[in-house]
């Protein structure tokens, strides 16, 4: 049985962990999937390289109300599609393919499962036990129990974000389940590429988790693109010569969508139900997700955890930053470095939705803070009163910023143009505590930037 200073399940974040610090441990790297995990191979990095064409072809559409036009678009799948999949596949195999020739690290193309404390089942047949053991092994998408959508089968045009990127062509049609930032983005993708496209949402809105000034504007935005079914829930579905038949139960009764590509994007579950946590000594919170504290311990000894098989926030800068506390915590454990661990030091978590307009969010909602007593002031900015807005003709987005009474940045929303990186700035002051006034006045705002939209935002808080 062969044995190993350190097991890492899953190779995404997991796979950074091995800094110079572990040089020289007998590693052992477990991977069922794809090498890389969920943010190269079917999250972050595909999906925003199609959202980059999309937003080409919404913003040549839109250009007419600055008195330019375009002709239609002519839009080549295959090309986009393998464009970003020729650069994306070379890179999981250079990875997994330089992780084998590495003399102290062992590549397992396998599932995991705990069989006792530090011991693990391989699905190869193979037994392995560990003196460290990182779980990094992520989340998958979520089927949907109603009659005939209860789990994807990509080859009856039912697909997850997993699958649907890959299709062999556009469909006429689509018809998109869910309404939070995978569906919301994959409705952009696929409808500015041609595509009709349905969105069925149980919930009175989409983005229904964001600010409500937020979420409004896009649901309103979505509603002119495409054909939004809100407070609706399919009841069950039928795929008959190569199209779905949807039965939907909605505010006017029942109605029904036919499509010849369903996707489902009603969220995620994080892969414990694999892994037989309990047989290692691992407990697991009500939702699925492992239990681990500020050092991203496990409860079983010598077992750490990262990602979304542990965090609430499934987001890939998140198990980064999860991936190098383990990573020192690992090396303080083997001797490596001197203590103490470090810690999840609770910094605000960020979080963007590339649709078309884009949204980017930390902190809480207005109403989560009055729902928990909390003093703040706020201000919200539009990007159409400042002068770059006023060249881009904006008539959507906003910034509403949230500080408490003695000027400390709380939350930041947006919806907008380049609202993932206009409010950087503001995760930094909420950050490292600056008060919102210094930032807006202690430096220099680059005038007609959109960045003026910060700026304004921050010196319109009453403080």
């Amino acid at each position: 049985m062969p044995h190993h200073d350190l097991v890492i399940i899953g190779s995404g974040s997991g796979n950074s962990l091995l800094t110079p610090e572990l040089d020289g441990l007998d590693v052992a790297i477990v991977e069922a999937g794809t090498f890389g995990g969920t943010c190269l191979n079917v999250g972050c990095i595909p999906t925003k390289m199609f959202v980059v064409p999309a937003d080409r072809v919404v913003e040549a559409d839109d250009a007419a109300r600055l008195g330019v036009a375009f002709p239609a678009p002519e839009v080549d799948w295959p090309g986009i599609r393998d464009r970003i999949f020729g650069r994306i596949d070379p890179i999981s195999a250079a990875g997994q393919a330089y992780r084998r020739t590495q003399d102290d690290v062992t590549v397992y193309a396998a599932r995991a499962w705990f069989t006792g404390d530090r011991r693990l089942s391989l699905s190869t047949g193979e037994q392995l036990t560990a003196d460290r053991v990182v779980v990094a092994s992520g989340s998958r998408p979520l089927g949907l129990p109603v009659l005939g959508l209860e789990e994807a089968e990509p080859a009856r045009g039912l697909h997850t974000s997993d699958t649907v990127m890959r299709l062999d062509a556009l469909p006429p049609r689509m018809v998109i389940i869910g309404g939070g930032f995978v569906a919301c983005e994959m409705a952009h993708v696929f409808s500015a590429l041609g595509v009709t496209v349905t969105v069925v949402q149980r919930g009175p809105a989409l983005l229904r988790h964001h600010e409500v000034e937020v979420y409004s504007r896009y649901t309103e935005v979505a509603q002119r693109r495409h054909d939004v079914r809100l407070s609706t829930t399919p009841t069950s579905a039928e795929h008959l010569d190569g199209v779905w038949h949807i039965e939907l139960d909605g505010p006017e009764g029942p109605a029904s969508v036919e499509a010849e590509v369903v996707l489902l994007a009603v969220g995620r579950r994080p892969n414990t139900d694999l892994l037989a946590p309990a047989a290692g000594g691992l407990a697991c919170r009500d939702d699925g997700r492992l239990v681990v504290d500020a050092e991203q311990r496990t409860t079983a000894p010598g077992v750490w955890a990262l990602g979304d098989i542990c965090s609430e926030h499934q987001l890939k800068h998140v198990a980064n930053q999860g991936s190098r506390i383990v990573a020192h915590n690992v090396a303080v454990d083997a001797g490596r470095l001197p203590g103490p661990p470090r810690k999840d030091d609770g910094r605000p978590v960020p979080h963007a939705v590339f649709g078309h307009p884009q949204v980017a969010s930390f902190g809480p909602t207005a109403e989560e803070l009055h729902d928990a007593g909390v003093a703040f002031v706020s201000a919200t900015q539009s990007f159409g009163d400042v002068a770059y807005g006023w060249a881009l003709e904006d008539t959507t987005g906003l910034l509403t910023v949230h500080a408490d009474p003695a000027g400390r940045v709380l939350a930041a929303h947006a919806i907008g143009p380049h609202s993932s990186t206009l409010i950087q700035p503001l995760i930094q002051a909420a950050t490292f505590g600056q008060h919102a006034h210094d930032v807006a006045r202690g430096q220099y705002w680059i005038h007609p930037a959109l960045s003026e939209v910060v700026e304004n935002a921050l010196l319109g808080l009453p403080l």
